[in-house]
């Protein structure tokens, strides 16, 4: 154990740039009111834990703001400290009472002024420390006395002169409780960073336990390799192509690292790995999540990961896309592929605790790249006229989803113009602009039974139809916008699966023959 720290010396050594936060850091989450807390300990003389920090010779090229903070570079270059645990204690401490530095960011959700409460409660249970607005503060000056002062002599002065003399004599006492505080600490200093890392998962895992991408960050880190650094670039390399929100999803993308490094898409299993092993093939990765990227969007036209029914739909085709990288995709590999994709939407096998179906596909997409038995499009199906007539249309649904795709894969035709539909504009960006009731809602509720909206709504009711069309269709009966539509319509027909019973007007009949030709579309694409 090192001599403890006084918090002033703490407030110090940040602004001299000698205490500072490593790039493996886990972000600072603490809320205003939790640091309030703090100095309520603090003032009673409560235990609040020690600081673990670890000293080294020469700064590190990666590091984190300290909060909303950022730190002056080092005013020399030994020692450095650099927290490993204790990260939101001493940015809680510094934050409070530090007068020199401006946030980079106002958020009052991250970080609020703190104040002694000179009305409050200030019993064991009660504190009278709050973090507060300043607006929160504006008609009560005199209750409130804030805490950035107590370290700065000039400061606290003049904030003490409008102050009574009771309320003068209680705040100096306050005062005098902060500036003798100490910060427990401990240093650890090494030079090798591979046993820096493991210090830190192994203090955080004692504490509060790390999430697996922090623990992960830590794990691989080094001055060159940042996990979260890179995750955030591949968002912005897969960012053009409709995917870029895979990369700012921090488990999906650790599956897929897990899926591609390790054969198994449990995260966990990364940490078996050297981390220098996990640096040295993020190549692999990068290229592995680009081919299934490139994979979906040439054979079934998503051009952005919404349109995924399971974005975890990516990690079997990223462990796929691992092995043998430089040689391109069989037509056999690729119908086995497309199969599995189909089966698995229209099954909703990944819905409710898919780990273990998951880790199936994995192994099986595996066996099918190297060319040896595989069970992957082995998945039980059994798409039925239920599917479309009791799924109701919400684009946020994997049934939904599935529908569009289906339909998208029929090369749809516009409904007045006969034009082909734009699938890049149509499947770019998940919304219900392009997708509209065949049997326009506001005409079957005029109708003397009007069907109720579920069956209204129900996904067989839908086509791929632009919202510029659905305002010319409005209100019409099938039979009425028809003349706005081509003579020869069949084209269109077969691209949306339209059977003759809509232009009679025949709803329930419309409803019954439709399904029919979407089941047997839906089997044709699972293979069933």
């Amino acid at each position: 154990m090192s001599e403890p720290l006084p918090l002033r010396k703490a407030i110090e050594r940040i602004h001299s740039g000698t205490m500072r936060v490593p790039g493996f850091q886990r972000r600072f989450i603490w809320e205003p009111t939790s640091a309030a807390l703090l100095m309520d300990s603090i003032y009673k003389g409560f235990p609040f834990g020690s600081v673990l920090l670890w000293r080294t010779r020469t700064a590190l090229k990666t590091e984190k703001e300290l909060g909303g903070f950022e730190l002056r570079p080092p005013e020399k270059d030994y020692p450095v400290d650099y927290v490993l645990d204790g990260q939101q204690r001493l940015t809680s401490i510094f934050s409070t009472f530090q007068t020199e530095l401006t946030p980079i960011e106002e958020n009052p959700e991250v970080w609020l002024p703190v104040y002694y409460d000179f009305e409050a409660e200030g019993d064991a249970q009660g504190t009278r420390f709050v973090a507060l607005q300043e607006s929160e503060i504006a008609n009560a000056p005199d209750r409130y006395f804030p805490l950035n002062c107590f370290f700065d002599p000039v400061a606290f002065s003049s904030a003490t002169k409008p102050l009574s003399v009771d309320r003068n004599v209680e705040i100096v006492k306050v005062q005098e409780r902060f500036k003798e505080a100490l910060i427990p600490v401990e240093t650890f200093e090494s030079e090798d960073r591979t046993s820096v890392a493991i210090v830190f998962e192994r203090v955080n895992r004692m504490g509060v336990e790390l999430t697996m991408f922090e623990l992960l960050t830590a794990w691989t880190w080094s001055e060159d390799f940042d996990l979260q650094e890179k995750f955030l670039a591949l968002a912005e390399t897969f960012e053009n192509f409709g995917f870029g929100s895979i990369g700012t999803d921090n488990d999906l993308m650790l599956r897929c690292c897990s899926a591609i490094l390790q054969g198994d898409p449990a995260p966990e299993s990364l940490v078996n790995i050297n981390g220098t092993n996990v640096r040295a093939s993020f190549e692999v990765v990068e290229k592995a999540l680009g081919l299934a990227i490139d994979f979906v969007r040439t054979n079934l036209g998503i051009r952005h990961l919404k349109f995924m029914p399971y974005s975890a739909q990516l990690i079997p085709l990223a462990a796929f896309f691992s092995v043998r990288q430089s040689q391109p995709i069989t037509n056999g590999e690729r119908t086995v592929l497309l199969r599995w994709f189909w089966r698995s939407s229209f099954g909703h096998r990944y819905s409710g605790n898919p780990g273990r179906n998951i880790k199936r596909d994995v192994e099986a997409a595996l066996e099918l790249r190297n060319g040896t038995s595989t069970t992957l499009e082995d998945v039980a199906v059994d798409v039925n006229e239920r599917f479309f007539t009791e799924n109701q249309f919400n684009s946020r649904t994997v049934a939904t989803k599935t529908m569009i795709l289906l339909l998208a894969s029929l090369k749809p035709k516009s409904f007045l113009s006969g034009q082909g539909v734009e699938l890049d504009k149509v499947l770019a960006e998940p919304n219900r602009h392009e997708y509209h009731h065949c049997f326009p809602r506001s005409h079957l509720r005029k109708l003397p039974n009007p069907p109720t909206e579920k069956v209204t709504n129900c996904l067989a009711n839908f086509a791929i139809i632009s919202r510029a069309e659905n305002r010319k269709i409005s209100d019409r009966a099938p039979s009425v916008y028809r003349v706005d539509m081509p003579a020869n319509i069949e084209a269109i027909k077969s691209g949306a699966l339209l059977p003759d019973s809509l232009f009679r007007d025949d709803f329930s009949t419309f409803l019954e023959e439709r399904t029919v030709l979407l089941v047997q579309a839906a089997k044709t694409l699972c293979g069933t």
